[in-house]
């Protein structure tokens, strides 16, 4: 099939790599140049493990192009929509210009039979208005929604092989079901569930997942507060509660909350378009998960001025990782530079590196002081901050890194490090609801 993608940021770039490795014939379309620049010449902007690689076979293979000129949609027979929806800079809603301005460019080039095909998270209701301006341009194409469940370093695996498909079309469109059959041939006949629904139940999915997936993470976190005041271990509590069955142990790892692009700005948008629907009060809870998420990074920084003596002023303080996960330089509402940035605020003279997510983190905040290797960000500190569980921050050997510090003090954000062995070093350890 020939296949159209506009908008190659995080989510597009991706999308138009796999499409292509799936054997279609794809544009990947985009207004930035510079972006379309880097991407045509087989370089992401942005880091996600394997996908260079896949760039470069799909581009070789003669499968994949990138134009910043939306006529080269023309042609296609299904046309992604795939454009960022972040929040709006004066509420929690979404900011829809960019979806709204793809979808207006994309008619002129439409042709009847055509699929656009909508990928991004969206309030509940999108869907149904853009349908309508495709049939009013009387194209004879009409439009589907397709969200993505895309997890951030595992991307170009999640594309190619989905845990599940949603379709959201129009009543009785069959030949909608029918083209993202086709483009997803693969993945169905490798046996992943499909769902065709509505409109509104389509959009509602990827958003209900999103408040779902932090309701989960905030909860332990809460309990990681109680633990904390009562002398717990919020650690082995996550275990114990993790083997029913009906709870399961995923994404109950307690410490610095969730960030990113996607769960921070998507309840936000979620509460507010239950707030125009009248039904506001059905989602107050997300107003509880934000605020438990946000006070973690407040008690990093309390914790960081502990274990330093009561004052951050003039203390070297050596933060290890900057994006919001590991495998990713995605810094957008990183709870890891949210909290480096306060304590430079505080004082403190920030040491911070992270494998990918340096020059991202220096591009929103060029004051600290950025180096490459933990090496060099922890010689000299007074305490040490572990930010982001990336593997090799795990996997630090206490008298190696004691050797380097002036103050064997750490603070664990992660959870990911073995308090015996760091305690056992001579180390002071501290970390997010445990004693």
């Amino acid at each position: 099939m020939r296949v159209s993608v506009v908008g190659c940021g995080y989510l597009g770039a991706v999308h138009a790599a796999c499409m292509a490795e799936l054997g279609h014939e794809v544009v990947g379309i985009d207004v930035d140049a510079a972006k379309i620049e880097m991407l045509a010449s087989g370089k992401p902007p942005f880091f996600e493990p394997g996908l260079p690689e896949l760039l470069t076979s799909a581009m070789a293979s003669g499968r994949l192009t990138f134009t910043t000129d939306i006529s080269e949609a023309a042609g296609a027979t299904v046309h992604f929509v795939a454009v960022g929806t972040p929040q709006l800079g004066d509420s929690n809603a979404a900011d829809l210009r960019y979806v709204d301005a793809a979808v207006d460019a994309l008619l002129p080039h439409l042709a009847a039979g055509d699929l656009v095909v909508g990928k991004s998270t969206v309030p509940v209701g999108t869907a149904a208005r853009l349908a309508d301006v495709v049939a009013a341009s009387g194209s004879g194409a009409t439009l589907a929604w397709n969200p993505e469940f895309l997890r951030e370093g595992f991307a170009v695996k999640d594309t190619l092989t989905p845990d599940r498909l949603v379709y959201g079309i129009g009543q009785d469109d069959a030949s909608a079901e029918a083209a993202l059959d086709g483009v997803y041939a693969s993945a169905l006949a490798g046996g992943t569930p499909k769902v065709v629904t509505d409109y509104a139940t389509a959009e509602l999915v990827k958003v209900a997942a999103n408040a779902f997936l932090a309701t989960k993470i905030s909860f332990i976190n809460a309990m990681a507060e109680v633990a904390e005041a009562t002398g717990a271990d919020v650690t082995q509590l996550a275990d114990a509660i993790g083997y029913d069955a009906r709870i399961g142990r995923r994404f109950l790892n307690a410490g610095l909350g969730f960030g990113g692009g996607c769960l921070p700005k998507d309840i936000r948008a979620f509460m507010a378009r239950a707030e125009e629907l009248g039904v506001d009060q059905a989602l107050s809870f997300l107003r509880e998960v934000d605020s438990i998420n946000l006070r973690r990074r407040e008690r990093m920084v309390d914790l960081a001025t502990e274990v330093v003596g009561g004052d951050l002023r003039g203390k070297n303080i050596a933060v290890l990782g900057l994006a919001f996960k590991p495998d990713s330089d995605d810094v957008r509402d990183s709870p890891a530079l949210d909290v480096a940035i306060r304590l430079a605020e505080l004082g403190a003279h920030v040491i911070a590196t992270d494998p990918e997510a340096v020059e991202t983190s220096r591009r929103r905040y060029p004051d600290a002081d950025y180096v490459t290797t933990a090496e060099e960000a922890v010689k000299g500190a007074d305490a040490v901050l572990l930010l982001t569980e990336w593997k090799q921050y795990r996997e630090l050997d206490p008298e190696a890194v004691g050797a380097l510090v002036e103050r064997r003090a750490i603070v664990d954000g992660r959870n990911c490090l073995d308090p015996a062995a760091w305690r056992g070093a001579g180390w002071t350890y501290r970390a997010l609801g445990r004693p």
